[in-house]
């Protein structure tokens, strides 16, 4: 069976109708967001396009060859009404053109990169598996930035829109940049109207407390759990994240009734007591691993020329677990930031409100859903910022602990 599908032809038709429908797909989307218009992919013509145009590059390798003629073709069969992408009612022949013309582009060229390792007739397995694996890298590429790309794109247009423009066409997501500072409307009344000023100081030392507190319990624990010896140790170790077996949900209740009864519901200081909970679990994991891959004779030798166990660890082990400790900090901030069912359970009064509970409070039918989307990207612009500016000291820190020395 696998030596009947290790043809060619049938590769190169199967993955250029396959790769051809996707970019149809993508093209469609991207020319609906950016000019408001209705396109849409038409199944059969892209299918059968792909399917050809990926048994030609068996022949003819060509790239700009092969892109112009199907930008040609795809054209054509638009103007009549049966190209790869469609229109609705209205839309300009020169936007249907640019539409089909991009189609060709992005599904001729890569197509020539995909199939290159496939010949006229049977394959062998490398060449096969080759092809399919380059199919299947680019469509992941494809499918996973599309999915996290386009709701951020249309949370950031609908935030700079206006009630009017929503309400005329809920599904037009350009931007009329005549409009100057205006644009920014639904910003500036959320931190003038909305105290979304006070909610992001909130969050922020919220977050910080929660890594220092963190820290402070984690390290000592993680440390004892690689380093010293005691009874139950090896259990403890395996069992540290057996609390997020138990859903969060059914927390919520004890939590809620205990902090009622204790004042601290509706507190700043309940959120910084409860929010380390979540966090000191992982923390100690990651941080256990970490201290186990250090080399055991730095710190003995620490001990032999007169230090304790508090001034080696201080003075040596985490100094030497500084990547560790970033990556850690930086996952803690990031849970405490993003943390929202504990502070819509714990949390009423609007002035202590940390910054996801503030964006909740603005899910309402008397709130427009520009502001809702304006709050949601003032919530993430700033994590993703701090993700992206230290992701390589997150991944080295993670990466650090996974092997024992």
């Amino acid at each position: 069976m696998m030596r009947a599908l290790r043809n060619g032809p049938l590769t190169a038709a199967v993955i250029g109708g396959l790769w051809a429908f996707t970019i149809a797909i993508i093209v469609a989307v991207v020319m609906s967001f950016s000019t408001g218009e209705a396109f849409r992919p038409f199944f059969w013509v892209s299918l059968g396009l792909g399917a050809v145009t990926g048994l030609i590059t068996l022949y003819y390798r060509d790239a700009r060859v092969l892109v112009a003629a199907l930008a040609v073709i795809s054209v054509g069969l638009g103007a009549a009404g049966a190209g790869a992408i469609l229109v609705g009612e209205g839309v300009s022949l020169t936007a249907l053109a640019l539409a089909n013309a991009g189609f060709a582009l992005f599904a001729a060229w890569p197509l020539v990169v995909i199939l290159r390792s496939l010949v006229p007739g049977p394959v062998d397995k490398h060449q096969w598996e080759e092809a399919v694996i380059r199919f299947l890298t680019g469509f992941g590429y494809i499918f996973f930035t599309t999915a996290v790309l386009v709701p951020f794109y249309v949370m950031i247009m609908t935030s700079l829109k206006n009630q009017q423009d929503l309400l005329q066409n809920p599904l037009d997501f350009t931007i009329d940049f005549s409009k100057g500072w205006g644009l920014l409307r639904s910003y500036f009344e959320l931190f003038g109207d909305f105290g979304f000023g006070s909610y992001l100081w909130t969050s922020f030392y919220v977050s910080v407390l929660t890594v220092f507190i963190t820290l402070a319990f984690s390290i000592p624990g993680a440390y004892a759990v690689a380093r010293l010896r005691f009874k139950g140790r090896a259990a403890f170790g395996r069992s540290i994240l057996l609390i997020y077996m138990v859903p969060m949900i059914v927390l919520a209740l004890p939590i809620y009734i205990v902090f009622s009864m204790t004042g601290l519901r509706n507190t700043i200081i309940g959120i910084v007591m409860i929010y380390p909970v979540t966090t000191i679990p992982v923390a100690l994991y990651m941080l256990q691993g970490y201290f186990r891959g250090l080399p055991a004779e730095v710190e003995e030798a620490g001990l032999m020329d007169g230090l304790n166990r508090l001034q080696v660890i201080w003075k040596i082990t985490l100094p030497l677990a500084l990547p560790a400790l970033a990556s850690v900090s930086l996952y803690v901030f990031m849970i405490a930031w993003n943390e929202f069912l504990l502070a819509f359970m714990l949390l009423d009064d609007p002035a202590k409100f940390t910054l996801t509970r503030g964006v909740a409070s603005l899910n309402s039918s008397e709130v427009p859903r520009q502001h809702l989307m304006a709050g949601a990207v003032i919530a993430t612009i700033p994590i993703m910022a701090l993700f992206l500016g230290l992701e390589r000291f997150m991944t080295k820190g993670l990466t650090a602990g996974s092997v024992k020395g």
